[in-house]
């Protein structure tokens, strides 16, 4: 009996209840994507599970809501104006940059944790382009490409922060929506939503949807994909025969 005493005490040491859950929703997991998509947002819903520890705590709550879209490898490169030509000068690759990156706070991410744990957390632009494994070269205080990054996808408005983008609509219940342009890739787009209080992080669930080709894109995106060869001998041919209609049509006697 002691033994078995000195386990159950030693199990509820290791995973003590937390005090707090999350439930989260979307507006949908799975968007089709057609030749006449312009764009549309997401919502993402939830509500805060508090157990009668948590009833008592003092202070509200902060949400913080992070999409990520299909990891990707590119290289950010520096020009430089060399006359009348402009040449690569530096270069850095990074290995897994999101696609797309929506931040959405209950309030400015300054105000809900400080630096070293928003850093932590990656909580903001900021702080997920910063992580040491975004980029295959060695972290530096002041990189200039990984602001060049940033830049650069802001103003593709595949890179946005909104700081009053998450609503409380009561004392454990919020809301958020974020616009997916419609140059956002097809593919998964992961949401995690982080619950946090006096800077410190309380609970953390996560949720995902799907943008996906339908109709015609599909069709052809799937011949490219599994025939290459009749799907380049087809384009080919296409291509010629387009050049040989347009020679016959717009031809001059």
């Amino acid at each position: 009996m002691r033994a078995v005493f000195a386990i159950l005490v030693a199990l509820l040491a290791a995973g003590p209840a937390r005090a707090e859950s999350l439930v989260v929703s979307l507006s949908f997991n799975r968007l089709a994507v057609t030749s006449t998509y312009a764009g549309t947002s997401v919502a993402v819903f939830g509500a805060i599970e508090r157990d009668g520890q948590a009833a008592a705590r003092s202070g509200g709550y902060d949400v913080v809501a992070t999409i990520r879209g299909p990891r990707q490898a590119l290289t950010v490169r520096e020009k430089e104006a060399l006359g009348p030509v402009w040449v690569n000068r530096g270069q850095q690759k990074f290995a897994e940059v999101p696609s797309f990156l929506a931040v959405l706070s209950s309030r400015p991410l300054a105000e809900i944790a400080d630096e070293p744990t928003r850093r932590r957390l990656r909580l903001g632009l900021t702080a997920i382009v910063a992580a040491p494994d975004l980029t295959l070269a060695a972290p530096a205080p002041d990189d200039p490409f990984r602001r060049a990054l940033l830049r650069l996808r802001r103003r593709e408005r595949l890179f946005n922060e909104n700081e009053a983008g998450m609503r409380f609509l009561s004392p454990t219940v919020f809301r958020a929506t974020a616009p997916l342009p419609a140059t956002a890739p097809v593919g998964s787009y992961d949401v995690e939503v982080l619950l946090l209080a006096g800077g410190v992080p309380l609970a953390r669930q996560e949720a995902r949807f799907d943008l996906v080709k339908s109709g015609l894109e599909q069709g052809i995106a799937t011949v490219a994909r599994d025939w290459s060869l009749a799907y380049g001998l087809a384009a080919g041919a296409l291509a010629l025969i387009s050049g040989w209609l347009a020679s016959v049509i717009f031809r001059r006697d």
